[in-house]
């Protein structure tokens, strides 16, 4: 029987049905991925608080955003040698085991062993990420946009249920003797565990080697020429197969080469950087005007209008972005995210003020997280692509790990109004980076796709 590796090419009227197929796929595992990424943190910094100390939950907490953040480099190796399905079975796996020490740790108080559970836990996270990109291996070029924000959406279902599957696990685990607040970590890991499983049987044909084998059976035709004048994207033959081992040094390369990929990386990772920096704040500054037995409350409900604007319009911003172009909606995601900052800022004490700020800045950043991810998936080689889209979440990632960190300090120094300020002033070079045209091309041409 032939496997992912060996299998025919496929025609173009195969790919059709392949991908509705892939899609329904990723939409179901997105959903029970999202509630097992979820429910897990929306208890990690209590956990982690009662085992390390409230001194360093955070940076407990940190550590999961970090880890899906490294993971994706091997993660996305895995990918390039071997098809999507791999990957992110691994990445769940990874994730299930995280859960699973992070449920040792509680029970046996061990700190090492909590970081190392929250580390691997990331895992879960960057299988998420990662499924966005498996949306548009075989998706057209005009609909790239909208299937990469369908997957998107299908988070917002897991997001919203976690939290109220929390409690429920915590009693439940409780009477098999697990420690408080371990609970959740332990329905995380058993979410990825069936996730993993679904994916590793039903994600068949694996998509990004599907495209591959169409991307190769319609160059061959072009075979004789030279290698330089083949189309972009569609040069996969053994020039292709000699970079599909390619890791972040190739993927740096590929992105510093293309306007449009440098375009891409950008603003997924400033989009993130500032929702972040303003977002983890937002509970300290609820904080500071409402007492304790109202304030969780409070906090709830504004997180979630936060979570229904990163998500719940995103096949919105997926349609504009094949309607209207990637590069406008990058630059309309940046646009959301300056009001969002100058809303959130001005607000004072006035919560539904800040409401609206919060919203916007979900909205922003759909924009940018939508429109870059699409641009840049298209804007390199099929045969590289995945390294580049690891290099993307790595960038992501760190940037907003590193915002988190920062806008602790610079909320104790300087107040939730500065905090927002310079967020917005973070804004400035991807600005400057969406506004300039490549030299020598006329604007549209640098977001050609490439095959």
């Amino acid at each position: 029987m032939a496997t992912d590796l060996t299998a025919p090419a496929p025609s173009r009227a195969d790919v059709a049905p392949i991908q509705r197929r892939t899609l329904r796929l990723l939409v179901v595992t997105q959903i029970i991925g999202g509630i097992g990424v979820t429910i897990g943190i929306s208890v990690g910094a209590l956990l982690a608080a009662r085992v390390a100390g409230t001194a360093i939950a955070g940076l407990a907490q940190s550590a999961a955003v970090v880890g899906g953040a490294l993971l994706a480099v091997p993660v996305t190796r895995i990918m390039t040698g071997h098809g999507r399905r791999p990957g992110l079975v691994t990445a769940y796996l990874v994730g299930a085991v995280g859960g699973v020490l992070v449920v040792l740790a509680a029970a046996t108080r061990q700190v090492p062993l909590l970081f190392l559970g929250m580390l691997l836990f990331g895992g879960g996270s960057a299988a998420n990420l990662q499924a966005r990109y498996t949306a548009v291996d075989l998706a057209e070029p005009a609909r790239r946009g909208r299937q990469l924000s369908l997957v998107v959406w299908a988070t917002t279902i897991g997001a919203v249920a976690a939290p109220n599957f929390a409690a429920l696990a915590d009693r439940t685990t409780r009477g098999w003797g697990l420690p408080s607040l371990a609970g959740p970590f332990a329905f995380s890991a058993v979410a990825f565990a069936l996730t993993a499983g679904v994916l590793l049987v039903l994600l068949r044909p694996d998509p990004l080697l599907t495209a591959r084998r169409l991307a190769d059976a319609e160059a061959a035709p072009d075979a004789t020429t030279a290698p330089d004048a083949a189309a972009p994207g569609k040069a996969a033959g053994p020039a292709a197969t000699g970079r599909r081992g390619a890791g972040m040094r190739v993927a740096w390369r590929v992105v510093r080469e293309r306007p449009a990929a440098r375009l891409g990386i950008a603003a997924v990772a400033v989009g993130h950087l500032v929702m972040v920096a303003v977002m983890s704040m937002t509970p300290v500054r609820l904080g500071e005007y409402h007492d304790d037995s109202a304030v969780l409350g409070v906090v709830g409900v504004v997180l979630s209008l936060h979570i229904a604007g990163m998500y719940a319009f995103s096949p919105v911003v997926g349609w504009l972005t094949d309607r209207l172009g990637r590069r406008p909606v990058i630059l309309g995601g940046l646009a959301v995210l300056l009001v969002a900052c100058a809303v959130a800022g001005a607000s004072g004490h006035h919560t539904p003020g800040l409401s609206v700020g919060l919203v916007l800045l979900g909205l922003g950043w759909s924009g940018t997280m939508v429109a870059g991810s699409t641009l840049l998936s298209e804007s390199v080689p099929a045969d590289v692509r995945p390294s580049v889209q690891g290099l993307s979440d790595l960038t992501m990632g760190l940037a907003g790990a590193a915002a988190g960190a920062l806008s602790g300090f610079v909320m104790q120094v300087a107040g939730y109004p500065t905090l927002t300020l310079l967020a917005a002033i973070a804004t400035v070079p991807l600005l400057a980076l969406a506004l300039r045209a490549a030299p020598g091309r006329a604007p549209d041409e640098e977001e050609r796709p490439c095959g």
